[in-house]
């Protein structure tokens, strides 16, 4: 009976070894990359459901990159060089992703300090930000979720695959031009998001000083701060719909190709 059952275990390790190895070098890099993902790699994500997520992924694009994957090596130093790699790879396309997790904050920062409510509804958690970062935030991860994000993240990561060659270090120069532009493009976007608050502002507080130089016995600021208080909210219920899917355009420029323009 042993016999049997160790002759049993060879034969299913010799037809499946070859697909848990191409997994094992799979996980690497989407490990790494979840660790970052929007949405997906949230710090409130329990870390088991992001194992879990990890391994669905695994699972999903493994078969479609089993041939072309390179086998474990034996020799320590080749599978420190994979692991490497794989990891860095993984962690390159995480952190161009989490940009735009970055780029809305951003704008959520611009759009509370131009309207002066960063410190009025300020938020108090584990990463303090303004209430407007926290709304486009949470609207703009769940936008993508609704419209497939977990389909083209599986795109992505099959895309990668061309872009990093498994046990290949990616050249430093390229990736640090690449990471330098992708940085301007997201503080480029993050400022076009916030512009109608930083428009706002500037028509406000010009039309006030006008106000204060004609009236200088008025108390402009106890009619100002309500003013602005009242208009940066409402101008965040009339431009939220609108600048998120701005935001979404770029996120699938980026995902559709990486080393393009992710305007």
């Amino acid at each position: 009976m042993s016999t049997d059952l160790i002759a049993a275990l060879t034969a299913l390790g010799a037809e499946f070894g070859p697909t848990l190895e191409a997994a094992l070098v799979v996980f690497l890099r989407v490990g790494a990359m979840m660790a970052l993902l929007p949405a997906f790699g949230e710090t409130v994500i329990p870390v088991r459901v992001r194992l879990a997520l990890a391994l669905a992924f695994t699972a999903i694009i493994t078969p479609a990159l089993e041939a072309a994957l390179p086998p474990v090596p034996n020799a320590p130093l080749d599978l420190m060089r994979l692991v490497a790699t794989e990891t860095i790879a993984g962690f390159t396309l995480g952190a161009g992703l989490r940009l735009f997790v970055i780029v809305l904050q951003i704008a959520g920062t611009i759009a509370a300090q131009a309207t002066s409510l960063s410190q009025f509804f300020g938020g108090a958690g584990v990463d303090p930000q303004p209430a407007m970062s926290q709304i486009l935030l949470m609207g703009g991860l769940a936008l993508a979720v609704t419209l497939g994000l977990h389909v083209r993240l599986a795109e992505l990561l099959l895309l990668s695959y061309q872009l990093f060659t498994p046990g290949r270090f990616p050249l430093p120069a390229d990736v640090a031009d690449w990471g330098v532009s992708q940085v301007s493009r997201a503080f480029a976007l993050a400022f076009t998001l916030a512009m109608p608050f930083v428009i706002l502002s500037l028509v406000f507080y010009i039309a006030l000083g006008a106000i204060n130089k004609a009236m200088p016995q008025l108390m402009v600021a106890f009619v100002g701060a309500p003013a602005i208080t009242f208009a940066g909210l409402a101008l965040l219920l009339l431009t939220a719909p609108l600048v998120l899917p701005i935001w979404h355009d770029a996120f699938s420029a980026f995902i559709a190709d990486p080393t393009g323009d992710a305007r």
